[in-house]
């Protein structure tokens, strides 16, 4: 069972899920230890701040929601306190530091007892939970002492456990927000067939994300970003692939392969940053592209940039082995391939975009509203098959100029979602 399927799942079930998660841990399972560890030092934490803002998000993707909106209180209202909580041990551990949270921690198993505990301990003003984050035991707990709760960037769809014929007793739990801020209005309507009413349309906060993001990297270029100014340079074909996985390598691995062997042109340049950056992942892009591909961490250490030449000279394929640059690195291409399309669902197609580059990915991308955006605007493509990635990246590269002001533009389009929430939650009088 998913993380996403649990939070929709009945509570017994819940129990059964953490359970496993317990046991996986006592047999070594890395992310479960990590995840049983750090509730643990939530059940001892004392907090200094009085009825912090509460924001909750099951990962680092989900956090990226939430950061626009934390940002700006942080800016506009310094006095208020806000806690950050994550479900994941890769989100907790890529954002633990987080300087704009007066304390980040791990959300205890959502059972009522561990609801009870930690709500008495954190005292919140408020609770924001982002997108898909639907503990029915910390939302009616929140309820029950009415704290007002709000879901954030949420999005639903009738296929969903809620709007089956099983799912009554989840769909209640929906009715414990006091708002959701939903992105957009097929949510607002189908929630209304169900009596749920609280509802704002507000758009995604991720595209002001983005926007922030490419701002920051044009205004302030960081040094992490030398090696791969080194690699590109002089190549007008880079091809940027964020967050694959194996199914998204071994068809990149193909495309280079024709790329080396054209006579006609030089050969484009690929940049993969892995959605898991393990060492087993490594060895395996190691041998798929044979000899042609070179780490950022080779070229990063390297004393001088007549030593990253040296090292770059035969090399067409580039691997980002570290965290935290693949949104600045979109900068350096001009087509986009997104990973995850071939397993659970892509990631995020607008950190690309807002860079304006024909994007591409994999087939399963339906439930996210802004790849079907993208695609309706002419500015993204869909592949299920080796044939269709190289038909769909050539023609990208060839009319990268027109296809990516499309998608900059319905980037553009979707902007200010962080705006109508905070003028809804904190600027009211």
């Amino acid at each position: 069972m998913s993380k996403k399927t649990c939070k929709f799942a009945p509570e017994f079930v819940m129990y059964f899920y953490f359970l496993f998660i317990r046991i996986a841990a006592l047999f070594g399972h890395r992310k479960a230890r990590a995840m049983v560890k750090g509730q643990k030092e939530t059940s001892k934490f004392q907090l200094s701040t009085v009825q912090p803002i509460w924001i909750h998000a099951a990962s680092v993707g989900e956090f990226e929601q939430a950061r626009p909106l934390i940002e700006r209180l942080r800016r506009e209202q310094p006095q208020r306190k806000i806690v950050v909580t994550f479900f994941s041990p890769s989100g907790y551990e890529a954002r633990k530091n987080y300087k704009d949270a007066d304390a980040v921690l791990y959300l205890p198993f959502a059972t009522r007892r561990n609801a009870r505990r930690f709500i008495a301990m954190l005292r919140p003003a408020m609770a924001i939970f982002v997108k898909y984050e639907f503990w029915p035991a910390y939302l009616r707990e929140l309820k029950k002492q009415n704290i007002p709760t709000y879901s954030l960037s949420s999005i639903f769809r009738p296929n969903q456990y809620f709007f089956r014929w099983w799912g009554m007793g989840q769909r209640r739990v929906l009715k414990c927000f006091t708002r959701l801020y939903v992105q957009d209005e097929a949510s607002r309507q189908l929630l209304a067939k169900y009596g749920i009413t609280q509802v704002s349309v507000v758009g995604d906060t991720r595209f002001d994300r983005v926007k922030e993001v490419l701002e920051a990297t044009n205004s302030r270029p960081s040094d992490r970003l030398t090696p791969i100014a080194h690699f590109v340079k002089g190549c007008e074909r880079v091809l940027i692939a964020g967050s694959t996985w194996p199914e998204d390598d071994r068809l990149l691995a193909r495309y280079m392969e024709k790329e080396e062997a054209s006579t006609y042109q030089a050969p484009a340049k690929l940049i993969i940053v892995p959605h898991e950056l393990d060492e087993r992942h490594l060895h395996f892009l190691f041998n798929l592209f044979r000899g042609k591909i070179v780490k950022y961490t080779d070229i990063e250490n390297c004393s001088s940039a007549e030593s990253a030449r040296n090292i770059l000279v035969h090399a067409h394929v580039l691997v980002v082995d570290t965290m935290g640059l693949l949104s600045s690195i979109y900068r350096f291409g001009q087509v986009a391939y997104i990973g995850g399309g071939f397993g659970e669902g892509i990631h995020n197609t607008i950190e690309a975009a807002v860079y304006g580059m024909p994007v591409l990915f994999g087939p399963k991308y339906h439930h996210f509203r802004e790849a079907q955006g993208l695609i309706d605007a002419g500015a993204a493509m869909s592949v299920k098959n080796y044939r269709q990635l190289e038909a769909g990246v050539d023609n990208a590269f060839a009319n990268h100029v027109e296809m990516g002001a499309k998608a900059a533009e319905y980037v553009s389009s979707e902007l200010g979602a962080t705006g109508k929430i905070y003028a809804d939650l904190f600027a009211r009088p």
